[in-house]
């Protein structure tokens, strides 16, 4: 049987676990903010790069961006700098979930629009990853012929990076979520 001062001492250890712990949740889910952040902002600075016209790497992409990219058009820089615009503001998203200034957007419509983000990116990321390895293994064949090279960068890359984005904004919404109940 647990004396009076023995018993307010486990009391006072499992508030110090549940503390530590939401502590441990708090830290690990500004972790993940940060890391979708950056992911986003280097993300739209490889976009930026090729909208200004850098071509470095632009072979790794293939298909109908890398056409888009080149033929530099006003539609094509209009469409780069959209994308540009669209990562930013995923980053500025994912910041807010980690910042006081976040607070103001409220916080229904910051799990919203960062949980829909996360959504998008990893099944688009996830799907072009799964599809592409399984052409690049001969279990699918495509009904076209395809850029190996393009698609080996899309498989380990490009999409493999919107998939680690959106697992870490999931995984940062998911702590934001726990962390302000």
């Amino acid at each position: 049987m647990l004396s009076v001062p023995s018993a307010g001492l486990a009391v006072a250890r499992c508030h110090d676990r549940r503390e530590l712990q939401s502590t441990t949740t708090a830290s690990s889910g500004r972790r993940l903010a940060y890391a979708a952040a950056t992911l986003a902002f280097a993300s739209a600075a490889v976009s930026l790069f090729w909208t200004l016209g850098g071509t470095l790497l632009l072979d790794t992409v293939g298909g109908a961006i890398e056409e888009l990219a080149r033929e530099r058009s006003p539609g094509a820089l209009a469409l780069g700098a959209i994308t540009v615009l669209v990562k930013v503001v995923a980053g500025l998203l994912a910041l807010a979930l980690v910042q006081p200034r976040g607070a103001r957007l409220g916080r229904r419509l910051l799990l919203i629009a960062n949980g829909a983000g996360g959504a998008v990116l990893v099944l688009w990321g996830g799907a072009n990853v799964v599809v592409g390895a399984l052409v690049l293994a001969d279990v699918v064949a495509p009904a076209a012929s395809v850029d190996e090279h393009a698609l080996r960068w899309h498989v380990f890359v490009w999409d493999l990076w919107f998939l680690v984005w959106g697992v870490a904004l999931a995984l940062a919404v998911a702590r934001h979520r726990r962390q302000t109940r």
